[in-house]
């Protein structure tokens, strides 16, 4: 088992397992013997040559995924899994500049320039399954934001948060959550700041916003717990704290399924 997760269920047959945190939000694995093919709708899912394959929720996921699994000789086993629904909270984040509410349509070409890198990143399918490593939180303090919950800015409504905020003192040193390859250090993007995009590998992407400094380079192999760079407050921002994503191509994910609940000091 790869994954420290709540709300963790098993979903079994013959030739199919999976397991992890089947809820809106949650990411889970699959195994199935080498040389299936796996597939949900017309997306076919990335299988290493162990038979181990990913499959993420997303936040509003509908209540069964359908995953199917031919195996090396022929046979299919169809799977309807459950997914679990969650209710979501109302963050209302307020004194955020203008400007960073409402951008430019001078802001608006760097955004989209920044969107674009990030978008590149999370397309790669990387065959190595780096995530194997398993998951720790990138930084210990107070969750000052979560995954999901509508967002309020400045009494205008914006998209769901798509990850967890972590506040902690600036200087922080900033951990990558599992090994990886790093597809994106950016020195300021215009909402995140210093930004780094790691890759997991079979679509599994995690990423680190508002640093106040990098220590990485694009292209650099890092290990659970490397450091990659320092808590801040680049970007938009109100105050030092990290900003914690993680995708499995499109799909936002809930970070917290993948780690447990945040430490408490001195453990």
């Amino acid at each position: 088992m790869i994954l420290v997760a709540a709300a963790a269920r098993p979903a079994a047959a013959a030739g199919l397992d999976i397991e992890g945190s089947l809820i809106q939000g949650g990411l889970a694995i699959g195994r199935v013997e080498p040389g299936t093919r796996v597939s949900v709708g017309r997306q076919r899912i990335r299988v290493s040559p162990e038979g181990v394959f990913l499959l993420g929720f997303g936040r509003d996921a509908p209540p069964k995924v359908k995953v199917r699994a031919t195996l090396p000789g022929g046979a299919t086993i169809v799977r309807a899994v459950k997914v679990a629904r969650r209710d979501y909270k109302i963050q209302r984040i307020d004194g955020l500049p203008p400007r960073q509410v409402t951008p430019t349509p001078e802001d608006l070409v760097r955004i989209r320039a920044d969107n674009a890198a990030i978008a590149r990143a999370r397309a790669r399918d990387t065959g190595e399954p780096l995530f194997m490593s398993r998951f720790v939180w990138p930084v210990h303090g107070r969750v000052s934001g979560v995954f999901g919950s509508q967002r309020i800015l400045n009494g205008e409504a914006r998209r769901p948060h798509s990850g967890v905020d972590i506040a902690a003192p600036a200087g922080t040193p900033v951990a990558a959550t599992a090994d990886g390859i790093v597809r994106v250090a950016h020195g300021d993007m215009y909402f995140t700041g210093r930004t780094v995009v790691i890759d997991h590998g079979h679509g599994l992407t995690s990423v680190y916003a508002h640093m106040s400094r990098i220590s990485v380079r694009a292209g650099q192999r890092v290990a659970k717990g490397e450091t990659i760079g320092a808590v801040g407050a680049s970007g938009r921002a109100t105050g030092p704290h990290l900003h914690w994503g993680v995708a499995l191509f499109k799909t936002h994910l809930d970070p917290v399924l993948l780690v447990g609940p945040m430490p408490k000091p001195g453990k």
